[in-house]
């Protein structure tokens, strides 16, 4: 596979911390290719390091060491307004805190993204009303982030990563904050949008469902990648499968 099918490849990335007279290598080498259209997991302990990379990969955090390559751009080499539109037009955030501001109704929340962009007022609410009717809250879109149940923000969270078209949904603990029946509901809903859009997700989680939906699980422990499986060969059994295990 050539370079250009990567939509993100990462390349000795090494984060370090320093707390009084202690040093913590959150990061320690890793590299990792991702395939464009991949659903990837990224999976380990806390303090495993799974965060640093997910934030790195985004932008969010910069790597003391290493590269990474957003569709074989390096991330390092632009300037804050370069990197500010790239992250705007290549990358949908979700948190597992939802994030929604809580004056703004749904549509208003959906729409941000597109103002930032640049985008024509009336094409951006026309934009937002598609989403929300794609995952399900085309009836909700007046309603404000306390009017609406967790699953609900969850899924206007959603709509919102993907107001500027991106090619990349970075997901973190986006099930964290939900029960057990709409946490399932959220993760059939990202790789519905993952097969039917072709956008790859790529979510850090604690969520073991997630790798049912997978096509590639990272396994992370302390700052380094353990090991990296195709879910195919992943044994899910109830019970029997442990983050401490890898």
């Amino acid at each position: 596979m050539s370079a250009h099918e990567y939509v993100v490849r990462t390349k000795g990335l090494v984060k370090i911390y320093t707390m009084g007279e202690e040093v913590l290598r959150a990061l320690d080498g890793v590299d990792l290719d991702i395939r464009r259209g991949e659903y990837i997991s990224i999976m380990g302990p806390s303090g495993s390091g799974k965060s640093t990379l997910f934030n790195s990969i985004g932008g969010l955090d910069k790597p003391d060491e290493g590269s990474v390559f957003i569709n074989d751009v390096d991330m390092a080499q632009l300037d804050a307004r370069e990197l500010a539109y790239l992250r705007c037009h290549t990358i949908g955030y979700i948190f597992q805190t939802f994030n929604l501001i809580p004056v703004m109704t749904a549509l208003e929340n959906v729409t941000l993204p597109t103002v930032f962009a640049g985008m024509p007022t009336d094409e951006g609410l026309e934009r937002g009303m598609e989403l929300l009717d794609l995952v399900g809250l085309g009836h909700r879109y007046h309603h404000r982030p306390t009017q609406l149940s967790g699953g609900q923000q969850q899924r206007v969270a959603i709509a919102r990563a993907l107001a500027n078209n991106p090619s990349i949904i970075l997901a973190d603990e986006p099930t964290g904050n939900l029960d057990l029946k709409t946490g399932e509901e959220i993760i059939d809903l990202l790789r519905k949008l993952n097969r039917d859009q072709g956008v790859t997700v790529i979510s850090a989680t604690h969520d073991y469902k997630m790798v049912n939906v997978s096509d590639r699980v990272v396994w992370i422990r302390d700052g380094k990648i353990a090991k990296i499986e195709e879910r195919a060969n992943i044994d899910l059994q109830i019970g029997g499968m442990h983050g401490e295990e890898f």
